[in-house]
């Protein structure tokens, strides 16, 4: 073979800036002849080009087909007015929530596509049907517009387990599709506990600053008195009037925090629950088993990164098998429609064979090896993010045990504050009427008895929120809100 057509290619592709070594001539050949049977990567996949990304339309009105209660659950005509007024606890809101979010709707979707996967890579196990009609000159010259119908069926017999690792490719992925129906659902749930646990907290901080604006109001009555009376100077009421508007500015600061918590929890559910009395049950610490061991293997997020390496373990495993020949027997039927059957060069004729056939793709432009490279390099990408996964949720649980053990210690020294400030507020009342206090000192007094409440509940409530982080973290979301053995669109997680 002449290779002086391919010597001057090269010569016209590589820039020569220097007198060039035999060696560096032949390593620029092999890398050049390279290029013309091996397509080359490029790094394009490293720029995200927003114009590209961005370019699509969202309807404004999605959302608005959402089910109030879906049809897992029986049907409540009116849930806002059936809620009206009633105690509910975080269990029946999150059974709720789950039912009818399209977060889970869509990896619910995904899962059944991605286990319709398995039935096409089965179908390699099962015989092929083909067909068609071909014109043209078939045969000899001078037999132009003869018509050939042909029928053709192939077996495989043997494939030495290309179908199989096919097989047992989509089943891996679709148990990396149910861990991510079940990370969803816990993540729904988190959602849901937390918003409930705000919207307590913030409905007893708004009770502690009523309170708080009532105190204030009583002092400021008490300096208005002893001014006019010509007791206390004139700056007292100003003074007590500048306390009762900070405190009101910071009610209105926590009436609106409220106002956000009710709204998501209205998207959350499908309807109004601003009337609902909440109650965070009792059970909450024992159902997180704050201080066992966490059992790894039940958390969805770990079980996903586990069957990611499945997934990349068959997947390469599929890739070097697809050296290997695939063995069939074939059969076909040929019926001449218009001249001759070239198979058997007669007139309308009729043919029929049938074969053993061993197919091999030999070289592919170097796909197979570059598959091979991908799918070890995907492996390890599943190993480190099984270790990743392992780091991060140990991180939380170690995380949400040191909040909760800090916050019970704060709410130990919190109670007594409490009972100080209230103690020094009526010595100083006292004080305050003989004179030997201001009634700045009163109004501090007041203030630090609403702080010390105040940084109490916000404990207690952080104490709760971290236990719902605790439970969502070590995948307990399904023991700790009913979730297990029903129907959740359908989906149901058998324990």
């Amino acid at each position: 073979m002449d290779y002086k057509w391919l010597l001057c290619v090269a010569t016209l592709i590589v820039p020569v800036t220097h007198a060039a070594t035999p060696s560096e001539q032949y390593h620029s050949l092999k890398n050049n002849l390279s290029k013309l049977f091996v397509p080359q990567s490029n790094d394009e996949y490293k720029v995200a080009q927003m114009q590209k990304l961005s370019n699509f339309s969202v309807d404004s009105s999605l959302g608005g087909d959402l089910p109030t209660v879906g049809s897992g659950r029986p049907q409540v005509p009116n849930p806002s007015a059936f809620w009206q007024n009633q105690r509910k606890g975080i269990k029946e809101a999150v059974q709720i929530a789950v039912e009818r979010n399209p977060d889970i709707s869509q990896t619910l979707a995904t899962l059944a596509a991605q286990n319709a996967n398995i039935d096409v890579a089965k179908a390699g196990y099962y015989p092929q049907l083909s067909g068609g009609v071909s014109t043209g000159n078939l045969g000899k010259k001078g037999s132009r517009g003869e018509q050939l119908l042909t029928l053709s069926a192939a077996q495989m017999l043997y494939d030495f387990g290309k179908v199989r690792s096919g097989v047992d490719t989509e089943k891996a992925k679709v148990f990396v599709e149910q861990a991510n129906v079940l990370v969803k659902i816990d993540d729904i749930s988190l959602d849901v506990a937390q918003t409930i646990i705000n919207i307590q907290r913030y409905q007893k901080l708004i009770q502690i600053a009523n309170q708080q604006i009532a105190g204030i109001k009583r002092i400021q009555e008490m300096a208005n008195l002893r001014a006019r009376a010509g007791i206390s100077s004139q700056a007292d009421p100003v003074q007590a009037q500048s306390y009762l508007q900070s405190a009101q500015s910071a009610l209105i600061a926590q009436q609106s925090l409220l106002s956000q918590y009710q709204q998501h929890l209205y998207t959350l559910l499908g309807f109004d629950t601003r009337n609902t009395q909440w109650a965070i049950p009792e059970d909450l610490v024992r159902e997180s088993d704050l201080y066992a061991e966490p059992q790894f293997n039940t958390i969805p997020q770990m079980i996903a990164a586990q069957a990611g390496i499945e997934v990349a373990r068959n997947q390469k495993l599929q890739t070097k098998v697809g050296n290997y020949p695939t063995l069939s027997v074939k059969g076909e039927l040929s019926q001449a429609l218009h001249g001759r059957n070239p198979n058997n060069d007669k007139d309308g004729g009729f043919d029929s064979a049938i074969m053993l056939e061993a197919s091999s793709q030999f070289y592919q432009g170097g796909a197979t090896a570059s598959k091979v490279r991908a799918a070890s390099f995907a492996e390890e990408a599943a190993r480190a993010q099984v270790n990743a996964v392992y780091l991060k949720v140990l991180d939380q649980i170690r995380t949400s045990r040191e909040q909760i053990e800090n916050k019970q210690r704060q709410m130990q020294v919190l109670a007594g504050q409490q009972a100080i400030t209230i103690r020094t507020r009526e010595l100083y009342q006292e004080q305050y009427k003989l004179g030997t206090r201001t009634l700045v000192d009163l109004l501090n007094a007041e203030q630090a008895i609403h702080s010390a409440n105040s940084e109490a509940e916000t404990a207690r409530y952080d104490i709760y929120s971290s236990i719902a982080q605790y439970i969502a973290a070590t995948g307990r979301s399904r023991q700790a809100y009913d979730l297990n053995n029903i129907k959740i669109q359908g989906f149901e997680v058998q324990q």
